[in-house]
C-alpha cells in the first residue's frame, strides 16, 4: 500500500470526534487493523461488530480525532472505568502510517485519562511488535503479562438461566440504580474504586446485550456486561464478555462457575454461537476457571501500564474478567 506524503509544513489538528464522522471513523477502524493483520479485505475486519458507535455513544468527551488539511486520519478511544482507564482502538489510516500522528494522539488522550481522576492506566497491544510497545513506553507504558482472547462454542440447547441469576435490562427503572450501586461494590472489591457503570448502561440504552447478576440471597455475588449481536461488539453468533466480576473471597471461584454458567445460558438464549471473553493471564485463578470450564485461547496479546507491577488489578485474587482492546 502507497504512504501519502505530509508536506512539511502540514499541521495534524486534535480534537473530539464529531457524530457525523463516525461511519469514517469505523471504516478506518476496519482497514487499519485488517491491513495490520494482513486480511486480504482489510475492511471485513470484525464482520458486523461495531467499536466506534458504541463506544463513543458511551462517551463522547473520550473519543479524538486527528485531522490533516481538513481530512480524518486518526482516532482514539480512551475508556474511563472509575479509578482505571485505558485507550483503545489507537488507530490510523495506513495512508498515513510513520508519520507520528499517533504519537499526537496518544498525548490528549492521555490528558483525558489523567483529568478523569484515574490512580492506574493501561492498554493491549500486539505482543509480536517492537514497534507498538516502543512507542507506549514513551508515554510510561511498560509490557506486563499476556492477555488471552478466549472463546468456547456454544450449543444450540435453549434452557431456563440458572437460580439466583437476574439481568439488568429487566430490571424495573427505579431498581436500577441500587443494582448499579452493588456492581461497582463487586467491582471495587477487587480494586478500589473500579466502577463499569459507563458499560452497563450503554448495554442497556443501546440495546447491545445485557448484564447477568448472579446473587447469593439478597447479596451480589457476580456479574457480567455482555454483549449480543450485530452492532454490539460482539458481532453476528458471539456472545462477548465485555467485563464481569466476581466478589473475592472463599466462593469466588464457585460464584465464578455459576457466573459462567449463567452467560452460557443467555448466549444460548441469544443464538450465539460462541463465547469470547478476555483474561490477564497474571489473575491465575481466574484463568485457571476460565479454562477449566471449556474455553480456549483464541488470539493473544499483552498488557501495558503505568506504575509499577503491585499497582493495578492483574494479579492473583482478582477475579475479572476484562477487554482492554
Amino acid at each position: 500500500m502507497a504512504t501519502s506524503q505530509i508536506e512539511p509544513r502540514a499541521e495534524v489538528v486534535v480534537r473530539p470526534l464529531a457524530e457525523s464522522e463516525l461511519p469514517l471513523a469505523d471504516q478506518m477502524v476496519r482497514v487499519a487493523f485488517g491491513t495490520f493483520l494482513g486480511m486480504p479485505d482489510p475492511s471485513a475486519f470484525m464482520g458486523d461488530a461495531n467499536y466506534a458507535f458504541t463506544r463513543w455513544k458511551a462517551d463522547p468527551s473520550a473519543v479524538l480525532a486527528a485531522l490533516l488539511n481538513g481530512k480524518l486520519v486518526g482516532t482514539s478511544f480512551a475508556t474511563i472505568w472509575g479509578s482505571f482507564g485505558f485507550f483503545g482502538p489507537l488507530t490510523v489510516d495506513p495512508q498515513y502510517w510513520g508519520h507520528g500522528i499517533a504519537k499526537q494522539l496518544i498525548g490528549p488522550t492521555m490528558e483525558i485519562l489523567r483529568a478523569s481522576g484515574i490512580r492506574h492506566a493501561g492498554l493491549y497491544t500486539f505482543a509480536n511488535s517492537p514497534k507498538h510497545m516502543a512507542l507506549y513506553q514513551k508515554f510510561g507504558f511498560w509490557p506486563r503479562d499476556l492477555v488471552v482472547n478466549a472463546v468456547k462454542p456454544v450449543g444450540n440447547v435453549r434452557p431456563q438461566m440458572p437460580p439466583d441469576t437476574s439481568r439488568f435490562n429487566d430490571a424495573k427503572m427505579e431498581d436500577r440504580a441500587q443494582l448499579l450501586s452493588a456492581c461497582r461494590e463487586v467491582a471495587g472489591a477487587n480494586f478500589e474504586g473500579l466502577d463499569v457503570s459507563r458499560e452497563i448502561r450503554a448495554v442497556a440504552e443501546q440495546k447491545l446485550g445485557n448484564t447477568i447478576l448472579v446473587w447469593d440471597g439478597s447479596s451480589l455475588a457476580a456479574f457480567a456486561v455482555c454483549h449480543t449481536g450485530p452492532r454490539s461488539e460482539a458481532g453476528t453468533g458471539m456472545c462477548y464478555a465485555k467485563f464481569a466480576a466476581v466478589r473475592p473471597g472463599p466462593r469466588a471461584v464457585e460464584n465464578l462457575k455459576r457466573l459462567l454458567d449463567a452467560i452460557e445460558a443467555f448466549a444460548r438464549c441469544a443464538w450465539a454461537q460462541k463465547i469470547m471473553a478476555g483474561v490477564n493471564v497474571a489473575r491465575r485463578e481466574t484463568f485457571g476457571a476460565l479454562m477449566a470450564h471449556g474455553f480456549r485461547g483464541d488470539s493473544q496479546g499483552v498488557a501495558m501500564e503505568t506504575g509499577d507491577a503491585s499497582s493495578g488489578y492483574n494479579h492473583p485474587g482478582v477475579f475479572i474478567l476484562d477487554d482492554w482492546r
